[in-house]
């Protein structure tokens, strides 16, 4: 596999140069460079540019450039953050991660090796364990408690390039959110009906985003990518899939198993996955198109739900999906982001019996604007109708 950068779904910010191919246009249409902001992009075949253009007040994060051109645009007043060595990650990262990126290493052909999940376990460390997703998780664990400050900056810069790159991503894009449990396994009848609402959701033009992890995350995603072909892919799909029913014991065959998914049907619809490195020991699922990966875990949770402008649906899960239940409701309730969105909450007996969030939540939102906004219905195949009369 080959990283490749997730491309926006919308639009960029108009002085941010974040590919080589942007700018080369900048350089010819403006001529300029001045108060530009240069990201990670690999300058060392522009150092003629970089030695005769206006640079003023430009901002140069994390691009690898001669040292001569590096003292011209300093000399010219510009700002050069240069790359830093040594890392897993790239804080001044441009874009959001696609799945072949976090996962190189695994394999040319991830799913191609047969008999997929016959051998959990074996040569772990030559799969998974070398991928970037894998590294970044284990730099992490290793400087996130030692009190280095240099080393929690960087994570702050990643997270907010990540932020900014899923804000350009997410432009003008309706995003449903869904959430839920990550122990729901591969090739369960819960694992299938997520999978079939991600696929309603996206066939009705929702851009749909989960946490980006196994279980739930992932079978919602694994809809999204199936919507364009016909229903009897995901049938299939499913079938290959419950070889390797959980990532335990092995990331590397649950890994490769969605790989080969993804190589048997290429060119599958997009979808968003915001996972973390706080929770690393569950990898991200790669069946989400576009991963925006955080370091900080209260980041990433706002973030998803603040992005879920069409709403957000809510499987049964356990503690993880509670938070996330009133963490929503907490800005519908105060009408902090605007108007009131969708919730919609998925298996009356969960909400109401063994995790009783429904009653509290109709509780808080009586008499007040989100009170039109709340449903709770049995099954999953309701929820999508039940989002759309919501949405009104």
């Amino acid at each position: 596999m080959h990283p490749t950068p997730a491309q926006p779904l919308g639009g960029s910010h108009d002085h941010e140069i974040e590919s080589l191919a942007e700018f080369d246009e900048v350089v010819s249409t403006h001529g300029s460079l001045a108060r530009f902001r240069v990201q990670a992009v690999d300058l060392t075949d522009r150092t003629d540019v970089l030695l005769t253009m206006d640079a003023t007040g430009a901002v140069f994060l994390g691009c690898p450039m001669d040292a001569a051109a590096a003292a011209k645009v300093r000399a010219a007043g510009a700002l050069v953050f240069p790359p830093v060595p040594g890392l897993p990650f790239d804080p001044f990262r441009g874009f959001v991660y696609g799945p072949d990126e976090l996962f190189d290493g695994l394999g040319e052909h991830a799913g191609a090796s047969a008999g997929v999940g016959e051998n959990a376990g074996a040569d772990e460390n030559a799969g998974y364990e070398a991928t970037p997703d894998a590294r970044a998780y284990a730099w992490f664990q290793r400087t996130k408690a030692d009190g280095d400050v240099y080393a929690s900056m960087l994570r702050a810069i990643h997270d907010d390039a990540v932020s900014d790159a899923l804000d350009e991503l997410l432009v003008d894009a309706r995003v449903v959110g869904v959430m839920g449990g990550h122990a729901m396994e591969r090739g369960t009848e819960a694992y299938a009906g997520a999978a079939r609402l991600g696929r309603e959701l996206a066939r009705a033009g929702f851009t749909v985003a989960t946490g980006g992890g196994p279980g739930a995350m992932e079978a919602a995603n694994l809809g999204a990518y199936a919507a364009p072909f016909d229903d009897e892919m995901l049938t299939e799909s499913l079938l290959l899939l419950g070889k390797a029913p959980s990532f335990r014991p092995s990331v590397t065959d649950w890994a490769r198993a969605a790989f080969a998914v993804r190589d048997r049907w290429p060119g599958g619809g997009d979808s968003v996955g915001i996972p973390t490195w706080f929770y690393g020991h569950e990898p991200p699922n790669p069946f989400a198109a576009h991963i925006a990966k955080y370091f900080a875990n209260a980041t990433r949770e706002d973030g998803l739900l603040a992005r879920s402008n069409a709403g957000v649906v809510f499987l049964p899960g356990a503690a993880g999906t509670v938070q996330e239940i009133f963490d929503n409701a907490t800005p519908n309730y105060y009408e902090s982001r605007g108007e009131p969105t969708p919730m919609v909450l998925v298996d009356r007996a969960h909400w109401t019996e063994r995790l009783p969030a429904w009653p509290l939540l109709r509780s808080l939102a009586r008499a007040r604007s989100m009170e039109d906004r709340i449903a709770l219905v049995d099954r999953i195949e309701e929820a999508s109708e039940a989002l759309k009369r919501l949405a009104g």
